[in-house]
């Protein structure tokens, strides 16, 4: 016997008769007509090739297959129905559970200070669970539940996806209070001809920074390329190296002295993405209240 060719729906149907002892008191029950219960048991039957409930006396009396099966039925409608229900009631105040994150590492510095905080307040017994994956990967992540909402630049690319902007960032420089371009003027040739820094999770492609030098026709002199911004402080504090970060990043690192680009870049954005399968999730929901809350600076 496949499972999955039987309506679910039957077994509702299989407990009302069992409860009731009668076809006409089930489908009272039930809100339906005393034929679509007929006919509900006629279809299990037919599945499970045992009569089920036999006409006596009392009404529709078991076989043992139906004892035997009645118990597993109502854990499991039961179990159903709890689930459901806690879904359609989601406290966050009262909610225990581990929710799973994608995010940049800008993503992390910049808001999950914020995010941990209202959770803390919001949601005691929630966790939160931040992991990183290929772009290429969210997609298939979300779809299968593993994966609640995801944190990115808006270049994920799936039609099953719905995404919101929730943070724009315009890039600085950063260097070394005691870096002799931090008193001075700032140009684009001394930009240039600096040692920089560049911060990238991808092994390919340019960033904002190298489009927009590019597009006036320069390029700058990468002396030192990252992965990571855990150690950029440090680096550029004990060295004449330049890095170009977004504004929110360059705020936690107060000890730095920011300058203004000499050139225009084009904004640095994050986006919230979620399955389109999440859209009325109530959990998904309310985490994406919380990062988009957090992304836009409110604690």
């Amino acid at each position: 016997m496949n499972l999955s060719r039987i309506d679910l729906n039957l077994f509702v149907v299989f407990d009302a008769i069992y409860s009731q002892q009668s076809l006409t008191r089930a489908a009272e029950v039930l809100s339906v007509t005393q034929p679509a219960v007929s006919n509900a048991l006629g279809r299990l039957r037919q599945h499970l090739g045992d009569p089920l409930f036999i006409r006596s006396g009392k009404g529709m009396s078991p076989t043992p297959l139906a004892r035997q099966l009645i118990e597993p039925v109502r854990e499991a409608l039961n179990g159903l129905e709890t689930c459901v229900q806690e879904r359609q009631q989601f406290d966050p105040a009262s909610a225990r559970q581990t929710l799973r994150l994608h995010a940049t590492e800008h993503a992390e510095i910049s808001m999950l200070p914020r995010l941990l905080r209202r959770l803390s307040l919001a949601a005691p017994h929630i966790d939160l669970e931040v992991v990183f994956h290929r772009r290429r990967d969210i997609p298939l992540e979300l779809a299968s539940g593993r994966l609640q909402l995801a944190v990115d630049a808006p270049l994920i690319n799936s039609q099953d996806l719905v995404e919101k902007p929730l943070h724009q960032d315009h890039y600085v420089c950063v260097m070394a209070a005691d870096n002799p371009l931090a008193d001075s003027e700032f140009t684009l040739e001394q930009f240039l001809t600096a040692r920089h820094i560049h911060i990238s999770s991808r092994s390919r492609g340019s960033g904002h920074v190298d489009l927009a030098l590019r597009a006036i026709g320069h390029q700058r002199r990468i002396a030192l390329r990252l992965q990571h911004y855990a150690a950029l402080p440090a680096l550029v504090a004990n060295s004449d190296a330049i890095a170009a970060v977004p504004l929110s990043l360059a705020q936690h690192w107060p000890q730095l002295c920011q300058r203004d680009l000499p050139f225009t870049t084009s904004p640095m954005e994050l986006r919230m993405f979620w399955h389109k399968s999440s859209d009325h999730d109530p959990v998904i929901s309310w985490l994406g209240d919380q990062v988009a809350a957090a992304a836009t600076g409110a604690d």
